[in-house]
């Protein structure tokens, strides 16, 4: 690293203070000096210093196809020079039709009908108001309550946010409170002593049940849920919660929402999660991040044929459901959706991941040897390393330092993590290898034994 270079990054970073950054601290706005990276190949990254790192938590869980896509980038530079933009509201574009078919043929059950957004979380607050115009539709309009749990995260709009269950990040920020309300975390590590798996998995579905019994089915509109609670450190719930949860909506007539924002497109081996891995075919699916790997902003709202037709069979009169954005279906990241579905066949990469998430389930378990890891959760390829320096005397702060100094250790041994509170969280992108996961697990290793020495 040359003098000139260490130079550049400081002015990089100096610049970087006018970029007020997501979940910032505004009363220390610019104190941080942030990694800047200027490179991504494969599963790495390379900061303005020229360290070459494995990004462990693949961008924000999105670069999924991996970095240096030229399928990608020739696809969006052809898009841009044919049509860079189109109206939405007044008419079509091939690349939007054509990702939309495509998506619809490989969703779940009848979600036949693809709503675009710009994101995870304007997916999210779109399904949110859907379920609402569709209460409104039947004559239902008391039928507003939605249910989300606690540690689940659901974005940052006003809606989308007031659903999410990190409570921490509540703090200062005005939320929808009469509408919204949250059920105890289903983590199994968090279950009374003595408690079995199964009688907590019980428990959380009956948590559920007598909420929506509480409020009144005739309130209740929807339930949302991640099948893995993804941003609140890969929490996975018990086996059969996700598809009992489903049953206990059907029964009370409660719209069950998937956000499958993290899940859907490869994390779990399968495009979709719900039905492939938990056996649910949800009312509405919310997607994003791995749509386009992370290449270009968009995200998919999924709508079933049921709620459609349900709308249509109480009469004839029109009934717009007056919600979109400018950026809906556009046609540069509708390009970049398609040559990454192409990458996803091409390469087999769903069968990839189904092959290579063993191994990396089975690397990541080794850690729980070391004294201060707690708990290892993995699902495919996302996974939550959880520390914990005093059981007895259980501290949150002084873990999550903790896992900061780990943080800083990977990153000058050549791997990112995504620190959340006190887990070490990881979602590397799909192409990784058993090699790599060696590495990974490696680095992670030495971070882990290096912070607890100090």
């Amino acid at each position: 690293m040359t003098d000139a270079t260490q130079a550049a990054t400081r002015d990089l970073q100096d610049m970087d203070r006018h970029f007020l950054h997501p979940w910032e601290d505004v009363t220390a706005i610019g104190a941080e000096a942030r990694t800047v990276i200027t490179h991504g190949e494969g599963i790495y990254v390379t900061d303005s210093d020229g360290n070459r790192m494995i990004d462990g938590p693949g961008g924000m869980w999105c670069v999924n196809a991996g970095y240096g896509r030229e399928e990608i980038v020739e696809a969006v530079a052809a898009q841009m020079r044919d049509l860079p933009y189109f109206s939405p509201w007044s008419a079509t574009a091939s690349p939007a039709a054509i990702l939309a078919e495509r998506l619809a043929s490989i969703a779940p059950g009848d979600l036949n009908n693809v709503f675009f957004t710009t994101g995870g979380s304007t997916a999210v607050d779109s399904a949110l108001r859907f379920a609402f115009f569709y209460n409104n539709c039947l004559g239902r309009p008391e039928k507003k309550h939605i249910i989300a749990r606690v540690g689940a995260y659901h974005g940052s709009t006003y809606l989308s946010a007031s659903c999410s269950g990190k409570m921490l990040e509540k703090t200062n920020m005005d939320m929808v409170e009469d509408r919204v309300h949250l059920l105890p975390k289903p983590n199994p590590a968090e279950r009374p002593d003595g408690m079995s798996v199964k009688a907590f998995c019980d428990e959380k579905v009956a948590d559920l049940e007598n909420k929506i019994l509480e409020l009144g089915p005739d309130k209740v509109a929807a339930f949302i849920a991640e099948p893995v609670l993804a941003s609140g450190g890969v929490i996975i719930p018990p086996e059969g919660y996700f598809k009992r949860c489903h049953e206990i909506c059907r029964k009370h007539d409660v719209l069950f929402i998937a956000d499958e924002v993290v899940t859907a497109f490869g994390r779990l081996g399968h495009y979709f999660a719900s039905k492939d891995v938990f056996g649910v075919e949800p009312d509405m699916i919310t997607t994003a991040k791995g749509l386009t790997s992370g290449y270009l902003p968009m995200g998919a709202l999924f709508i079933s044929d049921r709620l459609i037709g349900n709308i249509k069979a109480v009469g004839n009169s029109a009934k717009g459901f007056f919600s979109g954005f400018t950026y809906s279906g556009h046609p540069v990241a509708a390009a970049a959706a398609l040559a990454n579905l192409d990458i996803f066949e091409r390469d087999g990469l769903l069968g990839h991941v189904q092959k290579t998430a063993p191994y990396f389930e089975k690397r990541l378990r080794e850690l729980a040897d070391i004294a201060v890891v707690s708990e290892v959760r993995v699902k495919g390829l996302m996974a939550g390393v959880e520390c914990c320096l005093d059981p007895d005397h259980p501290d949150e702060d002084r873990d999550t330092d903790f896992l900061l100094d780990v943080d800083q250790i990977c990153q000058q041994n050549g791997l990112l993590l995504r620190p959340v509170y006190a887990t070490a969280v990881m979602s590397p992108p799909l192409t990784i290898t058993e090699n790599q996961v060696d590495d990974l697990t490696a680095i992670l290793r030495q971070g882990l034994e290096a912070a607890s020495a100090r």
